[in-house]
């Protein structure tokens, strides 16, 4: 009920911030509901706030007051002042509610409209509950998003059943937090609060993923004026291009097995490096849950922007006359809402710790809007704002360098070359990148600007990268492909809308080929996630409920290399959890695993005592038959040594304590 609570306040107090920002009237000129991209903004900003009050509140009481609970206090003193808050803006706007309301009931949205989106509503909710949810006791992850949901549901313990402030990585206790974290905060908060675990973490995923795309429909319907584009640009997110489905469909049709391998699959088709992972299609949404809530405030940062755009556009001047305007005159320079800007960059740096990637691929975007509109200072507002904010954030957080920027070109194209990147974008999306080359001499000046302006994020997945991980460069094409997605919309609507047969068979056939790939990708998400290709880990337990009452947030925990299991959902910090989401961030894995080899292995009572204590190590966990980096380990050493503090009711697992 309070996780209810808190969504609403959180929903309220971001429509009171963000009302000066999105002036309705200019929507409706536009044929756009208010109703929605309010509903999605309120939503996104009020949240991120909300949330990072909390957090901020519950660090002060649990660094500087010593709280063993420090979320009580925090969410009851945010949760009453949002409240307080929330009644002064009713006191004061009283008069002017009756209005409001009125207003409200004469907007209402046409039945297809509303039709539509709750339908999108109800199909997010419906996929995300599919690969996450408990059902007696037990909680169940799919195959296809196990992995990922394996370091999130640990932070997210981290916070609901312990006390993660300062805030550390569980699968690498003892340091510092380098991946974005605010997201994992928010749903542990929510379960604190007495929510689920599985309810708050699908709630706010569906509610963040669809918001975005109630800004991705109305950017649609903002540029194409139908409701058609905005549909067509959702479904054209959901189901992605690519040429692996064409590929794959021919090659079995010449070994006479297409229709039994197209249902017997369980695996991503792909015929470029780790595209089997599912690194391109709708699966990402589904694993990646924070980038949904990034999406959405990035898009609403970039709709308000759209009307520097949108205004240095509609200059009568044209061609390279209308570009020198854009740098040679006073008014290209000058501050238009320096206010606007500076809200915005607020909220975009804020981000910075929820969805990295989000962040910089927006400001990658908002450089090119820069470069075609007037009003540059603003820009540079919003940028020195968000970088600031993101600066503030990287201090409390990271010992260190967040990134380790370096250039890498051609990402994970075979060949390393201008040529090889095009045949790779063609492989990976088919005609959604090379196409909209060709698509800007059909479309409109501002259509244009923005159309280039998204290509930035792409153009810098292939010529650098920030993490040891190339892999992760891929949601720099995913953020551009899906804001390409509106104009490939508009295009098969207009196209569709021309006079004759011709216009709607040619469009019916350039949505397919859009969406065929995507189409295949989905049935093997649903294949691979059904019942029986899932992972399951019982909420009942008692080394989970042992953990969690026993560990305090300085303890650290010596494990084997676990993924998602018992020990991770307890949200203890441990020595080194499964090497590869650490190492992705930029941890040392190395040394931690050669020296929990030498802890597991060693025959010495001596070097065993020394490691831990270096290592500040206080509780060891053996596994009955365990092997570490596929070394034989040893119990007796450990035994003859440490007290012996639990044991699991079947004597699998075994926990000796090392403290005094």
């Amino acid at each position: 009920m309070l996780g209810c609570v808190y969504l609403i306040l959180a929903a309220l107090l971001g429509r009171e911030i963000i009302r000066n920002f999105l002036p309705e009237q200019r929507m409706r000129e536009k044929g756009i509901t208010p109703l929605w991209v309010t509903f999605a903004a309120s939503f996104g900003s009020g949240v991120l706030l909300m949330t990072w009050a909390v957090y901020i509140a519950a660090w002060l009481l649990s660094v500087y007051s010593e709280a063993e609970n420090p979320l009580f206090g925090a969410n009851l003193m945010v949760m009453a002042a949002v409240g307080i808050f929330l009644l002064l803006c009713c006191y004061r706007r009283k008069g002017s509610l009756g209005k409001f309301i009125k207003r409200l009931s004469g907007e209402v949205p046409p039945a297809k409209e509303i039709v539509f989106l709750l339908i999108l509503l109800a199909g997010i909710t419906w996929i995300m509950v599919f690969v996450f949810h408990v059902s007696d006791g037990y909680l169940y992850s799919g195959f296809t998003v196990f992995g990922d949901y394996a370091p999130h549901t640990a932070m997210m313990r981290s916070f609901s059943l312990g006390n993660n402030f300062p805030t550390q990585y569980p699968h690498f206790g003892g340091e510092d937090v380098k991946y974005h974290f605010m997201f994992q905060f928010l749903t542990g908060n929510l379960e604190y609060l007495g929510m689920r675990i599985d309810i708050a973490y699908n709630a706010v995923s569906s509610l963040s993923l669809w918001c975005f795309f109630i800004m991705l429909y109305s950017m649609a319907k903002r540029f194409f004026g139908s409701m058609s584009a905005g549909v067509l640009s959702v479904l054209f997110v959901v189901f992605r291009s690519g040429t692996a489905f064409f590929r794959f469909a021919y090659e079995h049709l010449q070994a006479g097995d297409l229709w039994e391998t197209l249902a017997g699959n369980t695996a991503f088709i792909g015929y470029t490096p780790n595209e089997n992972w599912g690194l391109w299609n709708f699966n990402v949404y589904l694993n990646q849950r924070h980038l949904g809530f990034g999406l959405l405030m990035a898009a609403l940062v970039l709709w308000i922007f759209l009307d520097w755009v949108e205004e240095s556009c509609a200059e009568k001047d044209k061609g390279i006359l209308w570009l020198k305007n854009r740098f040679l005159t006073k008014k290209a320079w000058m501050f238009k809402k320096p206010d606007t800007a500076l809200f915005a960059g607020m909220l975009l740096g804020l981000c910075s710790f929820w969805n990295g990637a989000a962040v910089i691929a927006c400001l990658l975007i908002l450089m090119g809007f820069a470069f075609f509109s007037d009003g540059k200072l603003d820009y540079l507002i919003l940028a020195i704002v968000t970088v600031v904010f993101s600066e503030i954030q990287s201090k409390m957080f990271v010992w260190g360098s967040v990134v380790s920027p370096s250039v890498y070109f051609g990402f994970l194209a075979e060949k390393k070359s201008l040529p090889g990147i095009a045949v790779y974008l063609f492989e990976i999306s088919g005609i959604v990148f090379l196409g909209v080359l060709v698509l800007l001499f059909f479309l409109k000046k501002m259509e244009r600007a923005v159309a280039v302006s998204i290509l930035f994020p792409t153009i810098f997945a292939f010529v650098a990268s920030l993490t040891p991980d190339i892999n992760v460069n891929h949601k720099y094409i995913i953020i551009s492909y899906a804001f390409l997605a509106v104009f490939w919309g508009g295009a098969v609507s207009r196209l569709f809308h021309w006079k004759g047969a011709v216009g709607k068979i040619l469009s019916l056939i350039l949505a397919l080929s859009l969406t065929i790939t995507g189409i295949y990708d989905f049935a093997v998400i649903l294949k691979d996630n059904d019942s029986g290709h899932r992972v399951s880990v019982n909420l009942n337990s008692g080394l989970t409920s042992w953990l969690a009452e026993n560990l305090k947030k300085d303890d650290l925990i010596l494990t084997p290399e676990y993924s998602i299991n018992e020990v991770t959902m307890s949200g203890v910090m441990m020595y080194l959890g499964w090497p590869y989401y650490a190492w992705s961030a930029g941890y040392d894995t190395y040394y931690r695993a050669a020296r929990a080899v030498e802890i597991y292995t060693t025959a010495s009572a001596q070097v065993l005592k020394k490691t831990v204590e270096e290592e500040q190590i206080t509780y060891i966990l053996f596994e009955e038959g365990m092997k570490f980096e596929e070394k034989e380990c040893r119990e007796d050493v450990i035994a003859d040594t440490y007290p012996l503090v639990y044991q699991s009711d079947d004597g699998r697992i075994r926990i000796y304590g090392t403290k005094e």
